[in-house]
């Protein structure tokens, strides 16, 4: 290593070091850096992810209502959950922390072993799910009370009595042949197949953390427009560091608060909530890429903004919107044709894009080439804009 080469790295780090601890020491970064992007991982993955079926709540004791229960669960697509009474079951599901619920009343047993009718209440909110869900509770209590139905079938012909012919029922319904039905799926859904593949968080993980990498870099441009006016970075350059070595220094202090924001994501998301963030040599890329966008682009905004106040609200603004029109909230594959061609002008929708072809196909870093190209290539402009125009900005 040149004997001047050592010196400058070590002017750059300490520089990125400076910059990474003033954002850490902003109060208001503790919520939005480390509690946001987890609370909108945890909400999206609630609202959209995982396979284990809509929850939906019984009221009801006894041994029908146990039975009932278990048929409810080999439906399959629902996750039963037992509640105390109606009122709780009404609150839970106007809340939508339930999908829909089942009220099973006193005298369901002896009203089966009589073979006499009964109901059964179903609450849910008025949408289309509801609908479906109503499909899978309606067949579990048909096939429940089968052999009841039978019965009084059999006594309004016979004018026998009905209770005696329900244990009958039962027995004959044990020995009587049944038609099992195979089914054949041709093409299929195979978006469907690769959201179906996905963990419960899997989904809301890498949207968020470009939103934030985003977002966390252009609002932090508002630091290094306080580094101008309060006169830092004019100290900086008078001092005999090279005027390229202090410019590396300032991309560097975007590029670390960037990164942390990114390895903080995923290293949370990996350990507290099990998601999958495919190969880890191209997402290691995807991602660094995509920091050194966020840097440059933040970079970019602090020197242009006249204050810090301008630079802050814009850089939310900025970040809000590319990450909308991106995919970071919304994956790619639910956007229209012609949407889907804008989010290719945003660096989210690059991103967005490999990051599906990671997680989803297993794919590699041969297979996002072209969007790592992409995010390349803007990083290069990006970088060399913010270069020029920072420098202006400190000499002026």
């Amino acid at each position: 290593m040149s004997p001047a080469v050592g010196p400058a790295v070590g002017t750059v780090l300490a520089i990125s070091r400076v910059e990474l601890i003033r954002m850490l020491r902003e109060r208001s970064n503790l919520f939005f850096v480390f509690v946001l992007p987890l609370l909108l991982v945890v909400f999206i993955g609630l609202q959209f992810g995982g396979t284990a079926g809509t929850p939906v709540g019984v009221v009801g004791d006894g041994a029908a209502t146990d039975e009932l229960v278990e048929l409810l669960d080999e439906q399959g697509g629902v996750n039963v959950t037992r509640v105390d009474d109606a009122d709780e079951l009404e609150d839970l599901v106007s809340r939508g922390n339930l999908g829909g619920g089942v009220v099973v009343g006193e005298g369901y047993g002896a009203a089966l072993a009589a073979a006499e009718p009964f109901t059964i209440g179903f609450v849910a909110r008025p949408d289309s799910a509801s609908m479906s869900l109503r499909t899978v509770v309606e067949a579990a209590v048909a096939e429940h009370a089968a052999a009841s139905q039978a019965a009084r079938h059999v006594a309004d012909v016979t004018g026998l009595e009905a209770s005696t012919l329900v244990d009958l029922a039962d027995d004959v319904r044990g020995e009587v042949a049944t038609v099992t039905v195979t089914a054949a799926e041709v093409g299929g859904d195979a978006l469907a197949e690769e959201f179906a593949g996905l963990g419960q968080f899997d989904l809301g993980a890498s949207g968020q953390l470009f939103l934030f990498v985003f977002l966390t870099s252009l609002a932090g441009s508002a630091a290094l427009i306080q580094t101008r006016q309060y006169g830092v970075a004019a100290r900086m350059m008078s001092t005999p560091a090279p005027t390229p070595v202090v410019l590396a220094g300032l991309a560097g202090g975007r590029l670390a608060v960037a990164l942390f924001q990114a390895l903080y994501i995923i290293v949370v998301t990996t350990v507290g909530f099990d998601v999958d963030w495919g190969d880890p040599l191209a997402t290691g890329v995807l991602v660094l890429l995509f920091c050194v966008v966020a840097a440059a682009a933040g970079m970019l905004l602090g020197s242009v903004a006249r204050n810090d106040a301008q630079a802050s609200g814009a850089g939310v603004g900025i970040a809000l919107v590319a990450a909308a029109l991106g995919g970071s909230m919304m994956p790619l594959e639910f956007f229209p044709e012609g949407m889907r061609q804008i989010a290719l002008l945003t660096p989210h929708g690059w991103a967005n894009t490999a990051m599906a072809e990671i997680v989803r196909r297993d794919g590699g870093v041969a297979d996002v080439a072209v969007e790592l190209g992409v995010l390349a290539a803007i990083a290069v402009v990006l970088t060399a804009l913010a270069t020029v125009t920072l420098r202006r900005a400190i000499v002026r």
